[in-house]
């Protein structure tokens, strides 16, 4: 018993490292092993694992596949049942935790951010074509409409979740806000820069 305790309070304190995360959002779980899946509801989410709320009766060790809206897919196990909570344990490579760490501190300063500090910078009309990426891979060519160092408003028939995260012209981006034409694509970390490059890109493309 002396031998598995060290063994055990590792296993505890590694899954410790991680912040639970409460997020309430909507996901998909699929479970490889016999192609069942289920709508479900994703109680909190950390770069390590998930609580959600599923109908499905999966055992302790069985691997899954979860879909968080805005976060993208996760390769995990179940660790845990509790009623109708199950509790999934992500095996995820440390690229995709600190990316998962980063989606969930913008997710929690979203609350804390108005529109008018989203728009801080002032946007110049600026038309090209281009396209984004979304999580799941699929690439949805746009229309540019305006950009500024904070963010780009393009012209597109689809409507990704607000929240979701993006690439455009090689830069991260989220999705802030659904317009009458497309959508308004926050960025993330991004310089004066890099945005230049962008709208060289674009000037380019015309």
């Amino acid at each position: 018993m002396k031998n598995v305790d060290p063994v055990v309070a590792k296993s505890r304190a590694e899954r410790r490292r991680f912040r639970r995360v409460p997020v309430n959002l909507p996901g998909k779980l699929f479970v490889p092993g016999d192609g069942q899946e289920s709508a479900c509801t994703v109680a909190d989410l950390s770069p390590g694992g998930a609580q959600i709320d599923c109908v499905l009766p999966l055992e302790q060790g069985t691997p899954v596949v979860l879909y968080v809206n805005g976060f993208g897919r996760f390769e995990g196990t179940v660790a845990r049942r509790e009623e109708k909570f199950l509790g999934i344990r992500f095996v995820s490579s440390a690229l995709k935790r600190e990316r998962t760490a980063e989606q969930l501190t913008l997710f929690m300063n979203q609350g804390l951010v108005d529109n008018a500090d989203l728009r801080r910078h002032d946007r110049a009309p600026t038309k090209g074509l281009t396209r984004f990426t979304r999580a799941d891979g699929q690439i949805v060519p746009c229309e540019v409409l305006d950009l500024s160092m904070s963010g780009i408003s393009v012209k597109t028939e689809l409507r990704p979740p607000i929240g979701e995260f993006v690439l455009i012209g090689q830069m991260a981006g989220r999705i802030a806000r659904h317009h009458e034409d497309g959508i308004g694509i926050e960025f993330v970390g991004v310089t004066h820069s890099t945005t230049e490059r962008l709208r060289a890109q674009l000037t380019a493309a015309r």
